[in-house]
């Protein structure tokens, strides 16, 4: 069985809040995750314009595949076309595989497995009905998961907010040397529609 190594980390900042292709909230806090991973980051911006933001993608691509020798990229798709499509169609132009290893996985399971394997998961946004102010900075636990799960049936939402419906960030993984320490945090919230934006964080020891 051949296991494949992970490079580097690859981020786009995105100047449009509501891109179609990119998460946004908090996302300048990669660096910290990266830093907890021991991996290298490769970053680009982007103004966020649809079908332009590929290009900048793309970009990275090349820095990643030059700088790094990258052969593959993995991303964390399960349910949005728009995204996986575009991702591949951009690695095979690069000759890259590109695999998508939680595509159409049980979300329910997903999400608790993130629980039960050590995963700090917390609600970084939100953007849909019923989702009130009190949801951003909710951690991802059992409670939460339950009432997802009731905002599934009722309201016709993604469990994993794949459809856009929320956003989340990691604030310690399995293999974090460190968890990253929220320090200071602002909310943004008004017509369900909110963000829990992180102003002051830092790595410290688990």
């Amino acid at each position: 069985m051949v296991r494949e190594e992970v490079a580097c980390l690859i981020t786009v900042f995105s100047e449009n809040e509501e891109s179609y292709l990119f998460h946004t909230p908090n996302v300048r806090l990669v660096r910290l995750q990266a830093e907890a991973m021991g991996l290298p980051l490769v970053e680009t911006g982007t103004a966020g314009i649809k079908e332009e933001e590929l290009e900048d993608l793309g970009r990275a691509l090349d820095i990643a595949k030059e700088r790094y020798g990258i052969d593959g990229v993995v991303t964390g798709a399960i349910l949005s076309v728009y995204q996986a499509a575009r991702i591949q169609r951009l690695c095979q132009e690069r000759s890259l595989w590109c695999f998508n290893p939680l595509w159409h996985t049980d979300q329910e399971t997903y999400l608790r497995a993130l629980c039960g394997q050590g995963y700090d998961v917390l609600i970084s946004g939100v953007f849909s009905a019923p989702f009130d102010e009190s949801w951003l900075g909710r951690r991802i636990d059992a409670g939460a998961i339950k009432d997802l799960k009731q905002y599934a049936s009722r309201y016709r939402i993604t469990l994993t907010g794949e459809g856009g419906e929320y956003e989340t960030f990691v604030a310690d993984a399995p293999f974090f040397s460190r968890r990253i320490e929220i320090v200071t945090a602002e909310k943004e919230y008004e017509n369900y529609r909110g963000i829990f934006r992180i102003t002051g964080a830092r790595l410290v020891e688990k």
